[in-house]
């Protein structure tokens, strides 16, 4: 109960202590769809309240988005801003006259000592005096003298007067207690300012924008909700954050309210599309228990919404995210075709355990979604992330049941589609289902090589373009499987071309030269790739060596078993296609066999074989491989003077005067069996040789005499 509480980071430290079963702790990893299948299809993900909000204002034509930070500013820097802003047109006389008229606080002395100054900007700073001072209907009156002059006379400060005007009389309302018609002043001051606007006066505060808030205040205060909800929607989409805060607060207030004053509210579209909104996207809450508010919004959204079904593809996911099937099937039949809806079709469609219809709907649905639409990230409740892409999400779905059906390939390009966000996925199915040539197809006929990074890009880290991912696990692929000729083109760089080209070259000459020491070198270095670049030219992007984050890290990962969604062939297709050994770092073991057949080809006396040996047991595949290396060299190697740093210290291997070793090798049992009789050897040596000298000089005697 403590860890909940426990900063991330301590957590992390946690994990890596020594421990029976343990998690890696690392960055945060992106979701798998083939994780857990089933939940993958069953679950709706949550929305996204900007993206919800952004379909319920309408953006104003003609009025500038906002450029600026100015909403979000401190106190002290609205005042620095607003007095940059002061400054933008005048001479420099004016500005310093300006600047002192701001310190005053008596508007009639401003209007006084301002009597240099053009008619809007005196006007303007003795109601913004008056303002300051708390005498709000003076300043509404030199607000309105301003707006009352020629167009031509007030360029510089219309849609300030306009908006500080909107301001008086909304400050009024609440001295006066008159309500309605202060009110409708107001809101008709802050639309005259978004006009002025738009109209092409001079706004460096971006006051049109910021007047959809102030009248969106107004509106909440007179209790017309819908207009308030609009308002603060419009600002939004028009760049504001002050928007999309001011809606979150809104729904707050909503939520907070008495079931019967928000049954009332809930009448009104904008109150009910806001509501969905924040429903649908889990704005209160993300995993855990859902809070009892919430439980009443639905339920009162779903009582108040039997005549208005605008917003039906929204409310049925709101009841299939509750488990509420039967509304959600209800709020269907009034949706419409949009990708949303299809989207929970494919899904009703799976529960009923129609998978055909749920294909179909799937395929609806990628169709429906617009390509670029963008829900943001999410958190799973595996702590996960996933960037939703509707679009994509779809078809990584669809792809599971492609998966199923055995549709392999449409299951491959449907996940391969989402250009890295399912790339996880999309680099399971590329390298444990489908057959190397399927994949080479594929790749050949649809996925060209991008330019080569730059080496600069490489300094800084630059990801590989996905295109680029997908070849390189192909080239790694192609040599595992002894493809040599036709690896090295898909690696990205020419450096691990190079490397390709050359390990193919040395496990041919392994294979096929006839002298011994020539395959012992072959093998040797051979395995010096595999085993220092075995990441990036045989390394495995998903399981069991994680090239996809250079070996650094690993994910869990379950036995692949035969069930509902996974078909047999697919569990026999991943079993074919496992490293050998199935072990993380697995090219380090293929890097041992190597080196263990290089010395196989060794005389055991040379000091290359003892070489060999050495730089294995170093390379610290394991343990037991280490053990394994020293226990041979223990037992059939010569002695070196380097011995006591085996595996530390190792010099390369001398190839080259190993061949002058294979003959004494081959005379090596022979001597030994002859070693307990040497002295009768060296005997019968010496007798046989007298023996031979007397018949050389008998023969030589005959001759001379005839």
């Amino acid at each position: 109960m403590f860890i909940r509480n426990w900063p991330r980071h301590l957590l992390c430290l946690s994990l890596g202590l020594p421990m029976g079963s343990a998690l890696a702790c690392g960055p945060d990893f992106p979701m798998r769809l083939l994780d857990n299948r089933g939940q993958s299809l069953e679950e709706l993900p949550e929305g996204n309240f900007n993206f919800e909000v952004n379909r319920l204002g309408h953006a104003i034509v003609g009025l500038k988005t906002i450029t600026q930070t100015a909403a979000y500013a401190e106190a002290a820097d609205y005042a620095e801003q607003r007095s940059n802003a002061e400054q933008v047109g005048l001479t420099a006389e004016q500005q310093a006259l300006v600047k002192q008229l701001r310190e005053l606080t008596d508007p009639h002395q401003v209007e006084e000592q301002g009597a240099t100054l053009p008619d809007e900007l005196r006007f303007y700073l003795a109601g913004a005096a008056a303002f300051n001072t708390g005498d709000h209907a003076l300043s509404a009156e030199y607000f309105h003298a301003v707006l009352a002059l020629p167009a031509g006379e007030r360029l510089l400060r219309s849609t300030w007067a306009a908006y500080s005007l909107g301001r008086a009389l909304f400050a009024m309302s609440a001295e006066a207690d008159a309500g309605a018609d202060l009110f409708s002043q107001a809101r008709q001051a802050f639309e005259q300012t978004r006009q002025l606007s738009i109209d092409g006066f001079s706004d460096p505060m971006e006051l049109g924008v910021a007047s959809l808030g102030e009248e969106a205040r107004v509106a909440r205060t007179a209790g017309d909700w819908d207009s308030a909800i609009e308002l603060y929607a419009t600002q939004n989409l028009q760049g504001s954050a002050v928007g999309y805060t001011s809606l979150k607060l809104l729904m707050n207030d909503l939520a907070a309210m008495p079931e019967e004053q928000l049954a009332g509210l809930l009448k009104g579209k904008p109150v009910q599309q806001l509501v969905t909104a924040s429903l649908i996207s889990r704005l209160g809450w993300s995993f855990g228990d859902q809070p009892p508010n919430e439980q009443k919004l639905i339920k009162l959204l779903q009582n108040s919404t039997r005549g208005s079904l605008d917003n039906a593809d929204r409310l049925a996911a709101v009841s299939y995210q509750q488990g509420d099937y039967a509304s959600a099937n209800a709020f269907l039949e009034h949706a419409g075709e949009g990708g949303l809806a299809w989207w929970l079709r494919a899904k009703l469609a799976l529960r009923d355990g129609d998978k055909g219809a749920a294909a179909a709907a799937y395929a609806k649905a990628a169709q429906a979604f617009p390509q670029n639409e963008s829900w943001g990230e999410r958190r799973t409740p595996a702590w996960d992330f996933e960037t939703l892409q509707p679009k994509c999400r779809v078809e990584g779905e669809s792809a599971i049941l492609a998966l199923q059906r055995g549709d392999y390939l449409q299951a491959f390009d449907q996940l391969y589609r989402s250009n890295g966000i399912y790339w996880f996925d999309a680099a399971t199915v590329a390298e444990r289902v489908l057959t190397v040539d399927e994949l080479k197809h594929y790749v050949d006929t649809q996925v060209p090589a991008p330019p080569p990074q730059t080496q600069q890009d490489r300094d800084n880290y630059v990801p590989l373009p996905v295109a680029a991912k997908l070849r390189d696990l192909l080239g790694r692929r192609l040599l595992r499987e002894e493809r040599y000729d036709e690896a090295p083109g898909y690696f990205d760089n020419t450096t691990l071309q190079h490397q390709a080209r050359w390990y193919g070259e040395l496990r041919r000459d392994a294979e096929s030269k006839w002298w011994p020491s020539k395959r012992a070198f072959a093998y040797y270095n051979a395995a010096t790739l595999a085993r220092f670049n075995g990441m990036e030219l045989l390394g495995y992007e998903m399981s069991p060596d994680y090239a996809t984050f250079g070996g650094n890290y690993s994910l869990e990962s379950s036995e692949l078993k035969v069930g509902p969604l996974v078909a047999e062939e697919e569990v026999k297709r991943q079993q074919a296609s496992a490293a050998q050994p199935d072990l993380r770092y697995h090219y380090r073991y293929a890097a041992n066999a190597l080196a263990s057949r290089a010395a196989d080809y060794l005389p055991h006396t040379s000091q290359a074989f003892a070489a060999v040996l050495c730089a294995a047991t170093g390379w610290n595949s394991g343990q037991e491989e280490k053990s394994a290396f020293y226990q041979r060299y223990v037992k059939e190697g010569p002695y070196v003077d380097w011995a006591m740093f085996f595996g530390e210290h190792c010099p390369y291997p001398d190839f080259q005067n190993a061949d002058k070793r294979y003959v004494t090798q081959a005379l090596s049992p022979i001597r030994a069996l002859l070693r307990p009789y040497k002295k009768w050897l060296e005997i019968g040596g010496a007798v046989l040789l007298a023996a031979f000298a007397l018949v050389l000089i008998n023969r030589h005697k005959r001759k001379t005499r005839t």
